[in-house]
């Protein structure tokens, strides 16, 4: 299968140089030329299949003209090593946990599959592969512990100073090896921006070997819709207007689940639930697209004002915004709505959400409330103790901290702290690899 770029000066590209460069030559996202759905026979034996089988037979269906099927299986297998359990809140409304992996968040899915992807395609390359990550929190844990010393790779992870929950934080900043984390003086759309301009650099690509590990990157971001696959399975055959409600910052997740849908998996509708940083939404009410500076909440991960996927998105429903309205809904959460939610799910329904779930949770009850013929689950993206801060302040119950991620709490924090400039992050880079 070959990609081409989301800004249309480059196409025809192989898997291989779409994975290791992550980020199109014109500046452009990748997709693939073209996207087949499955046969109807595929969702007619879906249902009787489990996790590893089903993300293995849609990674197949991607991956399947580059990579040996046998290969493929083990990458996908060894990646869904732990579950992702859909678990019934109430009435027609459910919840699907993604916070049972290695780092207790979603981005596990999309970031042990991309490691094993990279490290098989590069395997026999003559100089360190170096990984560039921007981060908002998850991403940043996800990526580091999916490439812990892995041979031939080194990541560095970029972060806003202060802007990542704490325990995020040790996740990727207390590994060493050959995990960098750079604290940068600025918000994530920094972080995003400095990382963007790296790969466009001539000058630091010839010195090293760049590679993205955000969802920019397609490696990262199509395993994601494997979950999309499970969730419907998991609700079964007689499930009738699925509707998911997708906590959305960068808008990755949700573009892997669209791609799901276009592939034919049966969901009705998506929502694009936001906190306060409601480009999107915006742009479904209106059909303007007007990135601006992100806005900090308690929702953190989901603090992005120029939300890279949505040119994938665009691009995807060939920039008509009647026909992504004709699929996904906006929802936006405040702050305050987000408390009040984690505090009385967790007085009502005995269920802790973190702050993003809560904001997906709000969403698909707000849809289903509306239509009483759907039904629906949410993506609950990370583990509620990842932000006891805030969910403690919600319920007034104290968090005890799963062994996962005690043992990052327990380590030391190692950084380097650089101003939020591509200028400083050159040099750095540079300097490194003299």
């Amino acid at each position: 299968m070959t990609y081409f770029s989301t800004n249309r000066q480059t196409r025809d590209v192989p898997l291989k140089d779409v994975i290791v460069k992550g980020l199109a030559p014109d500046g452009g996202l990748f997709m693939p030329e073209c996207i087949e759905p499955f046969s109807p026979d595929f969702f007619d034996s879906m249902y009787g299949m489990g996790l590893q089988e089903i993300a293995f037979r849609v990674a197949l269906h991607f991956f399947g003209k580059d990579i040996p099927a046998s290969d493929l299986e083990k990458m996908t297998y060894d990646t869904l090593n732990f579950p992702i359990p859909l678990v019934h809140l109430h009435d027609r409304l459910y919840v699907l946990e993604l916070f049972h992996g290695p780092t207790m968040a979603f981005k596990d899915v999309g970031a042990r599959f991309m490691a094993r992807l990279l490290g098989y395609l590069t395997e026999r390359e003559d100089r360190e592969v170096n990984v560039l990550v921007a981060t908002s929190g998850d991403t940043g844990s996800a990526v580091a512990n999916g490439f812990f010393k892995v041979p031939g790779i080194r990541v560095f992870v970029l972060y806003p100073k202060g802007l990542v929950s704490p325990i995020q934080e040790k996740q990727f900043t207390t590994l060493g090896e050959n995990i960098t984390a750079l604290e940068i003086n600025g918000t994530f759309d920094d972080c995003q921006r400095m990382a963007k301009q790296a790969f466009a650099d001539e000058a630091l690509n010839e010195r090293l070997k760049l590679t993205s590990a955000n969802s920019i990157n397609w490696a990262r971001l199509l395993p994601q819709s494997f979950y999309y696959f499970w969730g419907v399975a998991q609700m079964g055959k007689k499930a009738d207007h699925i509707v998911c409600a997708v906590p959305s910052g960068n808008f990755g997740n949700i573009c892997s689940g669209l791609i799901a849908k276009r592939l034919g998996l049966p969901i009705h509708r998506f929502i694009a639930a936001t906190n306060i940083n409601d480009i999107v939404p915006g742009y479904l009410a209106d059909g303007k697209f007007q990135p601006r500076p992100s806005v900090a909440t308690i929702a953190n991960a989901m603090d992005v004002g120029n939300p890279s996927n949505f040119a994938r998105i665009l691009e995807l429903y060939d920039r008509s915004h009647k026909a992504v309205c004709a699929d996904v809904d906006g929802f936006v959460c405040s702050d305050d709505d987000i408390r009040t939610t984690i505090r009385e799910i967790f007085n009502h329904r005995k269920y802790l959400l973190d702050p993003h779930g809560a904001v997906g949770y709000k969403a698909l009850d707000n849809y289903l409330g509306k239509h009483p013929d759907n039904c629906g689950f949410f993506i609950e993206t990370a583990h509620p103790a990842k932000f006891t801060e805030v969910v403690e302040a919600a319920t007034g119950t104290k968090i005890p901290l799963p062994e996962k991620l005690a043992r990052f709490a327990a380590g030391t924090k190692q950084t380097e702290e650089l101003p939020a400039t591509f200028d400083a992050l050159k040099e750095f880079l540079m300097n490194r690899h003299t």
